[in-house]
């Protein structure tokens, strides 16, 4: 059971009202995480505007941006983020075999040395906040600056989310968004 009650359109304040239902209109999930957020106005528009523009404007290729998510997921053991991101992990390239093995990724077969040097990155951020020279020399390597910059924006952000649905034990969606259209929808707000 959530810590803190999962605000329905009417129980939210005026100005999270009015942002959740532009995210309804524009076609996009309103998922519990938002719900949660709603509590706090500012912090729900902000949260969500950061997350449209990591998945909308970013150079970062979906397929790495899914993949680092996932393992975010597992390194913070966040159930409710991987339930969401799967499908549109599939949906951006990445692979059952990968998902499979995301969690044991330095032993897997499954992924290129492109990708490990941004799974090692992510990981390294997400545990310890840094990385080493070595981990960020490879991961330049394969990254442009602009990427390497909107990667780690995406591990601070996807790892906030987790550090919020973990704590406040925000319930699980009855469904999962499937696309990241549908997590964010047009332009809310």
């Amino acid at each position: 059971m959530a810590r803190v009650r999962i605000l329905q359109n009417e129980e939210a304040p005026a100005k999270s009202k009015a942002f959740l239902e532009k995210i309804e209109e524009n076609g996009a999930a309103v998922l519990n995480l938002y719900r949660t957020l709603a509590h706090s106005p500012s912090t729900l528009t902000n949260t969500v505007k950061l997350g449209k523009v990591l998945l909308d404007q970013a150079e970062l290729s979906p397929q790495l941006r899914e993949m680092v998510i996932l393992r975010i997921a597992i390194l913070l053991g966040s159930q409710y983020e991987w339930n969401q991101h799967v499908p549109i992990a599939l949906g951006a390239g990445v692979t059952q075999q990968q998902i499979d093995s995301i969690h044991i990724w330095p032993e897997s077969e499954h992924f290129d040395k492109k990708e490990r040097a941004v799974l090692r990155y992510a990981d390294q951020v997400t545990l310890n906040i840094r990385a080493t020279d070595r981990a960020f020399g490879t991961l330049h390597r394969y990254l442009s600056e602009r990427s390497i910059v909107e990667l780690t924006a995406s591990i601070g952000y996807w790892g906030m989310i987790a550090r919020l649905l973990e704590p406040l034990e925000v319930e699980m969606d009855e469904f999962a968004a499937g696309s990241a259209e549908k997590l964010y929808g047009g332009k809310p707000g």
